[in-house]
């Protein structure tokens, strides 16, 4: 259970994590760590309304949120006007073919790539990888990534050494790194 949210302009017509090019008019949506094609039924907590949605790109990148849904299936869900709602998640499938993840800890998206490399320098010091990524569906943003690890608990652990050990990053999460 979480907070979903949805996209649509900008990021309309751009490449996704999948590399599909985004259809805000498409049931799909955007997930930190589930493998892209897998099927999800998003529950609508206050409004027992339910969508199913394709994952095809990374996100959503707000501390908090779980899911961020295309225009398409956040106007199923009625959620356009307040722009979030409380949701839980249900997998229906997963593709058969999936390879082995790698997960790492995004701690901070910069539009300044200074400002980025200087937290880079500071994280692969403390935690001996990290790297910068800018992709194009990130709109100009470069996204500090910390470590490679072989499971979602594991990076889950780093997550919270990080945490501990810097209190200023309070956004840092988990992602996937098949995207990257």
């Amino acid at each position: 259970m979480g907070v979903a949210s949805w996209y649509g302009v900008p990021f309309h017509g751009r490449a996704s994590s999948s590399g599909e090019i985004y259809d805000m008019e498409q049931m799909t949506a955007a997930h930190r760590t589930l493998p892209f094609g897998t099927w999800v039924r998003v529950h609508d907590l206050d409004n027992n309304r339910a969508v199913d949605v394709r994952i095809n790109d990374r996100g959503p990148f707000v501390d908090g949120r779980i899911i961020d849904l295309s225009h398409a299936a956040a106007r199923t869900l009625e959620m356009i006007g307040p722009g979030t709602a409380n949701v839980r998640l249900e997998i229906l499938s997963q593709p058969a073919a999936v390879g082995p993840a790698l997960f790492a800890v995004q701690v901070g998206a910069f539009a300044n790539r200074d400002n980025a490399e200087r937290l880079r320098r500071v994280m692969e010091a403390d935690y001996g990888s990290a790297r910068l990524v800018k992709r194009a569906d990130s709109l100009g943003l470069w996204r500090v990534l910390v470590g490679r690890e072989l499971t979602q608990d594991g990076a889950a652990g780093l997550l919270r050494r990080i945490r501990g050990e810097h209190q200023s990053i309070k956004t840092a999460f988990v992602v996937r790194l098949d995207s990257v």
